[in-house]
Order: C-alpha cells, then structure tokens, then sequence
C-alpha cells in the first residue's frame, strides 16, 4: 500500500499523506510499512486532491548518469483535512503546484514533492473508519506507538504501544487493523486499539477491554 507504484498517482481522486520536512528519498522496494495512523501522525499536512494531467519530465542524471525522469502531475480541488502545528505554512508547501513524483523534498519554484513511500491512496478505497479516522480519529492517537509484528511471537514493550499484527494474522498490510482500527490514547496514558467510526465510549476511554 505504501511502496506504491508511479501510476496509482493517475488515479482521478486520491487522499496523499505528505510527509514535510521529508527524509532523504528511498526506493519504493526499501519503504518500511506503516499503519495508515503513522503516517497520519508523521505528516505535517494531510489533503484529498484531484490528479488531472500527468506528465514525465526529466530531472537531470543520477551518479551514473542515467537520466532521471519524474512524473508531474496538476492538481485541483485540493483539502486540507489535517495541518500540524508544527508544519511550516509557505506557498511552496499550501499554494504552488503541480506536484512531483518521487523526490521527497520541495524546491525553490514554489513546487511540492511526494515520494513513493508516502500515503498515497484512492479515497474510495478506504473505509468508512479510515474516512473518519483521517478526520477525528488518527489524531487522538498520535502520541501512541504502533509497532508492527513481522512474525510471531512478539510483545508490546510499553503501555503506551499497540500492536499492528495483520502480516502475521492476514499476510496483507492493508488489513483489519489498518483498516478497521485506530490506536486510541486512554486517560491512565495507556494505549489500545479502537474499532468503530462512531467516538469512543467514556468507558472505553477509561480502561475498558476492547
């Protein structure tokens, strides 16, 4: 779901998590998975946007000197769901657009820059909890951990971590957990997972099991 392709960027309506100031560019095959809620918390803007036209530009030679090329892609009807306190608002990052695929990083002409390792999803391919989680949900949750279980067995180290189990259970990332689930911060500071779109329960808030 992360390590997504240069062509699911056509797709006409996407939701992109963008990650600002991002980590120095990865290839899609080396992008660590992450639940839906990470990259929610590690982004500092979230926004639905509408793909119209893309085209591939090149971008100079790598440092064996084979040509680089990009695609570039226009954009409209953008949202922002979400903005961080601490996301640096200038028109590079709000107002100046096409954006480009993969690079990582914004340049000096007022360009912003996804790579393949953000969130980049259709938004009808979510769930309805995913929906609101992008809305409500992830937010209540960003000072939780979630780690993923690469095999079995393996424990949560802390109270304030949930365990992401749905590679083991499901051998998929993109399953119930991401889907369905969203690590919730109680009021003992503990975290756990929460299922539903409908807001937690007080008692649930209040340490209830799940």
């Amino acid at each position: 779901m992360l390590a997504a392709p240069v062509s699911s960027l056509l797709l006409p309506v996407a939701m992109l998590v963008l990650m600002w100031p991002s980590q120095k560019l990865s290839e899609a095959c080396s992008c660590s998975p992450v639940h839906p809620q990470q990259a929610f918390c590690n982004a500092d803007i979230v926004i639905r946007a509408k793909a119209i036209t893309g085209k591939e530009v090149d971008s100079g030679n790598d440092v064996y000197g084979n040509p680089i090329k990009r695609i570039q892609y226009e954009i409209k009807q953008i949202k922002f769901v979400y903005l961080f306190d601490n996301a640096i608002l200038s028109p590079a990052l709000t107002l100046h657009f096409p954006f480009t695929a993969p690079s990582g990083k914004a340049d000096g002409d007022g360009k912003m820059h996804v790579t393949l390792c953000d969130f980049i999803v259709p938004w009808d391919s979510l769930s309805p909890t995913q929906k609101k989680s992008l809305n409500q949900r992830y937010e209540m949750g960003c000072e939780c951990k979630i780690s993923r279980c690469p095999s079995i067995p393996c424990l949560v180290s802390s109270q304030d971590e949930c365990l992401w189990t749905d590679w083991v259970t499901e051998k998929n990332i993109n399953g119930r957990q991401a889907k369905h689930y969203a690590c919730i911060k109680r009021t003992d500071g503990s975290c756990s997972w929460y299922r539903g779109v409908a807001p937690p329960k007080q008692e649930f808030l209040d340490i209830e099991d799940p």
